[in-house]
């Protein structure tokens, strides 16, 4: 038998495959069909890295399987050509970035035929090409024009979507705004990784230690307005759809996690007007009076100035709150702050803007927070409740504010302890080897499962879950709170590229 020799076998057949259009998918294919894509890369100046082929090399070999098997496969190749680097690559040399980027496209195609892969080459693309991305726009504005009908479990076209008869009343501007806050592809101003020296956002993995994976610049989290997709109206289609995947339970698992889905209840904290908060705390007065007109009017769409909206898994809890947090890009930090902490939470406010979520919550080894000066009372003993800005609350989940229980929570617990907040237990775990009951009741230690109230007035006795359903509906029938359910899932920031990027086909009239 001949010697195998790459040099010689590799280029010939590579020549045949390339002259004979041997991996083309036929436009009309017979039989069973497979379709096999993978990641397209991002032609950098770098050329091809170990990572491609690594991938690559497992699909390639799907393909020929399924191929030898008789079905009619397409496996397409492109390039994810818009990006950052391009466009710094371009404000550097002078050269237009198309040109620089269909360079490195030449060298990436170049390389992986080299390679052998079994693309079919007749149907490559790249995100740049204009006949390409015409149709990004267009679904951006089928996105634009849609809203989710949580009813239907689906999208439907936004001159459906059915106006409120408050809102009517409030006139045309409010109905347009209305139907702006259901659009499945929106504006809003969020949290970002913003470069000054890159001059654009940066998506967390492109940030490294505070610092811009590119160039090593600072970066600091701002609110900009941006354009955002909603995809956290599918959240339990998503969810719920992983049942009828033929995928491993660890793969679902994982998913599962990353949507996050928890219940629980919405709660309204009074905070007062703003003079109210510069003096501290709302009256009591102030307090009943609110608590009234919520008895008539229920929980609104959207909570008021004089209220801090929190979300909680632990309803059951709410009579251990003896703090509040809200997260240091929270819109009333500076309206809660007291004119004599304002200079404490600015600078505290300014240094979590440098800080990375992980670095916040996960890598952070002691918690830091400020007190505001204002008093928050809870809605269901009257009690004030301090409210602090701590980094660990994160204004991307639930409402950016929580209530904290230090006995039952972990976090919390921590916090309390960190700055001497006082702990009170309103769960019993009853006895069990698991907890030191009369620590517990001490206030030494956290208590994160389930019990019996106690300390909880009228609802001292109820189990965990008989309380969580109580408490919901009382909340619910008072106007002070209701059910609800939250994910971890985000909705998708869409809008990081500053000029290489596909230009949005909206035009806002100034």
């Amino acid at each position: 038998m001949p010697r195998y020799n790459p040099a010689v076998i590799e280029p010939k057949w590579q020549k045949y495959w390339a002259e004979n259009r041997t991996f083309r998918a036929p436009e009309m294919p017979e039989g069973e069909k497979r379709y096999i894509l993978d990641m397209f890369p991002y032609p950098s100046g770098n050329g091809l890295h170990v990572g491609h082929p690594e991938g690559y090399t497992a699909t390639d070999i799907m393909s020929r399987f399924h191929r030898m098997c008789g079905r009619s496969v397409m496996h397409p190749m492109g390039w994810d050509a818009f990006g950052l680097p391009a466009e710094q690559y371009a404000k550097k040399t002078g050269t237009h970035p198309r040109i620089t980027t269909e360079k490195n496209i030449d060298t990436f195609r170049r390389q992986l035929q080299m390679l052998g892969f079994s693309y079919d080459w007749d149907r490559e693309l790249a995100t740049t090409d204009v006949d390409y991305f015409r149709w990004t726009q267009f679904i951006f504005l089928v996105l634009f024009d849609t809203w989710f009908d949580h009813e239907q479990q689906k999208g439907r076209p936004i001159a459906e979507l059915p106006i409120p008869d408050d809102v009517k009343t409030e006139g045309d501007t409010a109905v347009e705004i209305y139907r702006d806050e259901h659009r499945l592809a929106y504006q809003c101003e969020t949290p970002v990784n913003w470069c000054p020296a890159l001059g654009t956002v940066l998506a967390n993995e492109e940030v490294i230690g505070g610092l811009s994976e590119r160039g090593g610049h600072p970066v600091q989290r701002l609110p900009l307005r941006q354009w955002m997709l909603r995809i956290t109206a599918y959240a339990d289609r998503l969810d719920k759809d992983l049942d009828s995947l033929d995928w491993t339970e660890s793969i679902k698992l994982l998913q599962r996690n990353w949507i996050g889905r928890s219940t629980g209840a919405e709660v309204d904290f009074f905070v007062g007007s703003e003079a109210d908060c510069n003096a501290g705390r709302p009256s009591e007065a102030a307090f009943e009076n609110w608590k009234h007109r919520r008895a008539r009017g229920g929980l609104p769409r959207k909570p008021g100035d004089d209220v801090l909206r929190i979300y909680t898994t632990r309803p059951d809890t709410l009579f251990g709150a003896t703090y509040m947090v809200i997260a240091p890009e929270h819109p009333y930090v500076k309206r809660l702050t007291t004119p004599e902490n304002a200079a404490a939470v600015e600078k505290y406010c300014t240094e979590a803007s440098f800080k990375s979520d992980l670095d916040r919550t996960e890598l952070a080894k002691e918690k830091t927070g400020v007190f505001t000066g204002s008093y928050a009372i809870n809605p269901v003993n009257g009690e004030p409740v301090p409210i602090w800005v701590a980094d660990y609350v994160l204004i991307s989940y639930g409402t950016g504010a929580i209530m904290a229980v230090p006995a039952h929570d972990t976090r919390d617990f921590e916090f309390a302890v960190q700055f001497g907040l006082p702990v009170i237990c309103v769960v019993d775990p009853g006895e069990t080897k698991e907890v030191d009951r009369e620590k517990l009741i001490a206030g030494e230690i956290a208590f994160t499962a389930d019990g019996t109230a106690i300390n909880s007035g009228e609802y001292t006795g109820l189990s965990t879950p008989e309380f969580k359903k109580r408490i919901a509906s009382d909340l619910s029938s008072t106007g002070l709170g209701r059910a609800a359910v939250n994910y971890k899932l985000r909705d998708w920031l869409f809008s990081r590229q500053h000029f290489w990027g596909e230009p949005f086909p909206i035009l806002h009239e100034l």
